[in-house]
């Protein structure tokens, strides 16, 4: 699914953009509950998020039974977008968008991905202390600019009263598509979002009891069907044949886009996990990925993982390319220091030190032409950890909303570390470079 587009013919599917009027309003919950409901009775459904995001996908996905990519106009770009669509259209019987943050939020919007591909906005509001105020926020949300609108959700609603007064609120040219209830059925949170799908044991408790409730709210009926456009990315040239990259992934690592591993695999590479919280050793590779994720809520584990910990140093020791994106770059320090002040050893392959922190430290989207080839790689940032260092950055990454530097790159022998997170598609011929260090 990478290189030029080639084009055959279109396809026609089912698809729904679930947007909000912010975060918060219950677009993962919706959306979900949607997924699970229809999967339920026989349909294949394929759920796209909105954005740069690892954690709303990880439920999306329990929830519909198949993996979750990301559309994003600028960071996965519109082509990409497009093939990613037209090939889940062939196969689905619904496609469904969440959105990101609120419907214009951001440049670009989730709008803006709603208008280039058509797919009419379903827009969540949460009504659960609101009136007659809800019909100005959908009339607001309809008549902002154009977009193809389906109509509204609302969500927590408490009484068919209150549903009856908020269906009153409307003007005519906006439909209340459903009405959904309380639900003690929550999806947990903490500092980076939702709490993932894999520390939930009680998920699939939880998705049949959501899709329940939009059952109960009407939610029910396809949306109608949507042309998507054809296009079919070729093959990638075979940069990574031969090669054998790990990976790391658990608990601790887990932000990985689907399209970074079908990247590798596109380029040739074999791909290998492995789990350092298991105190499992670095695989047998040629170059080793450690992606972001929670290494803080694991620090003590990962601080007494010796196997994983000197394998690590003596694979780095070997010249072999690593790369570590956020929470892995977090465990390739000297130490880790959590929100209650205990410090933790880690690799010691980079020096200087992290610290936890309480607030946001970086948000937003970038990209960095770290290799030969000039075009840069895009991804996003979003954590709240700060490093220490006395290292000068190799490089840093330009903010895409106001072209300034942001996130620093550094390079200390064949470890490439930043908090920047890749979307490797964006540029597979970088990502080779990176794991093959040519440069």
């Amino acid at each position: 699914m990478n290189g030029q587009v080639v084009t055959t013919n279109a396809v026609q599917c089912p698809a729904l953009f679930v947007a909000g009027i912010a975060s918060g309003q219950g677009k993962t919950t919706v959306t979900a509950a949607l997924a699970r409901f229809h999967t339920r009775h026989g349909r294949r459904v394929r759920v796209f998020k909105s954005g740069p995001d690892f954690l709303d996908p990880m439920i999306l996905e329990a929830a519909s039974g198949h993996p979750v990519e990301n559309l994003d106009l600028w960071m996965v770009g519109i082509a990409r977008s497009r093939a990613l669509l037209y090939l889940a259209a062939q196969h689905a019987d619904l496609i469904l968008i969440e959105g990101a943050m609120g419907l214009f939020d951001g440049k670009p919007s989730g709008a803006d991905l709603a208008v280039e591909f058509g797919v009419p906005v379903a827009a969540v509001i949460d009504a659960g202390a609101m009136a007659e105020t809800f019909g100005a926020l959908a009339m607001g949300l309809k008549h902002y600019r154009a977009t193809p609108f389906a109509g509204v959700v609302a969500n927590r609603v408490a009484s068919p009263g209150h549903r009856d007064m908020l269906l009153h609120s409307l003007p005519a040219d906006i439909p209340l598509i459903a009405a959904i209830g309380r639900s003690a059925t929550s999806l947990p949170e903490r500092h980076l979002g939702l709490v993932q799908a894999s520390e939930l044991p009680d998920l699939v408790v939880r998705l049949d009891a959501l899709a329940d409730l939009v059952e109960a709210g009407g939610f029910t009926a396809l949306p109608p069907p949507v042309c998507f456009a054809p296009s079919i990315e070729e093959p990638l040239p075979p940069r990574l044949s031969g090669r054998t990259i790990a990976v790391a992934r658990d608990a601790a690592f887990s932000f990985i886009y689907p399209s970074n591993l079908a990247t590798l695999t596109d380029l040739g590479a074999r791909v290998t996990f492995f789990s350092p919280l298991a105190d499992e050793a670095v695989p047998d590779a040629d170059a080793l990925w450690i992606p972001g994720g929670y290494p803080e809520l694991h620090a003590e584990t990962l601080s007494g993982a010796s196997r994983w910990l000197s394998s690590l140093r003596s694979f780095c020791a070997a010249g072999k390319p690593v790369l570590a994106e956020c929470g892995g770059m977090m465990a390739v320090t000297d130490s880790l220091e959590t929100v209650d002040g205990k410090t933790h050893a880690m690799a010691g392959l980079l020096p200087g030190r992290t610290l936890m922190q309480k607030r946001l430290a970086a948000l937003g989207m970038m990209g960095v032409a770290f290799s030969k080839n000039t075009e840069p790689v895009r991804g996003h940032a979003f954590h709240y950890s700060r490093f220490e260092t006395t290292l000068t950055p190799w490089l840093r990454t330009i903010r895409m909303h106001d072209q300034q530097p942001g996130e620093a790159v550094y390079r200390e022998g064949a470890l490439t570390a930043s908090y920047f997170h890749a979307y490797f598609a964006s540029n597979p011929g970088a990502i080779a470079d990176i794991l093959t260090r040519n440069f």
